[in-house]
């Protein structure tokens, strides 16, 4: 996968995973990576698989409907990505925050629907429900920040709140933030993921 990895000053510290949104690439969440933990090291991968040019990291059969196929694939893709990146890069496979934005948030959530230690943690900035009516692993230990919007037209607040249930119903640690906005991803709410994840 077409990605950048940038070693951080401080080997203990977690990698912070990057996944874009919708025709965005690896460059887009360069500056949020600063803004979370600037000592951190960071693995910023641009997706797969591209809808009328624009890379996403799985397919979708229309807004808002997944190819549950190709998710479950794509998920799969990433995770052993992951798998050969920390043995490449040499860091701690078991120490990885990843930050998503909608269709990387959607691709992050996947991996804790479908491995149990894909990720230590995630912030996941207004994601969907990956998948419905499947049995999650057991994610205790894990944490789960996710930022939504109150107004938000693709991701409904009532999505966000069944994502945080399933979640939770697998024992992760989960805490939602609501922005009075829509889609888009505000200042305030990356401050927000920043003190959350201070707190890990």
């Amino acid at each position: 996968m077409k990605h950048i990895f940038e070693k951080g000053k401080n080997p203990s510290k977690p990698t912070l995973l990057l996944l874009h949104g919708t025709g965005g690439n690896e460059l887009d969440l360069l500056p949020l990576a600063g803004r979370i933990d600037d000592e951190a090291s960071v693995l910023s991968v641009r997706g797969n698989v591209l809808e009328n040019g624009m890379p996403r990291f799985f397919r979708r059969l229309a807004e808002g409907v997944f190819d549950e196929e190709d998710l479950i694939f794509r998920t799969k893709e990433l995770n052993d990505f992951l798998d050969e990146s920390a043995r490449k890069y040499d860091f701690n496979r078991n120490n990885i925050v990843a930050i998503g934005y909608s269709n990387g948030a959607n691709i992050a959530a996947s991996l804790l629907f479908h491995y149990q230690n894909a990720l230590k943690a995630a912030i996941l900035h207004h994601p969907m429900m990956p998948r419905k009516g499947i049995e999650l692993p057991d994610l205790t230990g894990k944490s789960v920040f996710i930022g939504a919007g109150t107004n938000d037209p693709i991701c409904s607040p009532l999505e966000s709140n069944d994502l945080q249930s399933m979640l939770a119903k697998a024992n992760a640690k989960v805490e939602i933030h609501w922005e009075n906005k829509g889609h888009q991803l505000t200042a305030s709410e990356v401050e927000a993921a920043a003190k959350w994840y201070r707190n890990l």
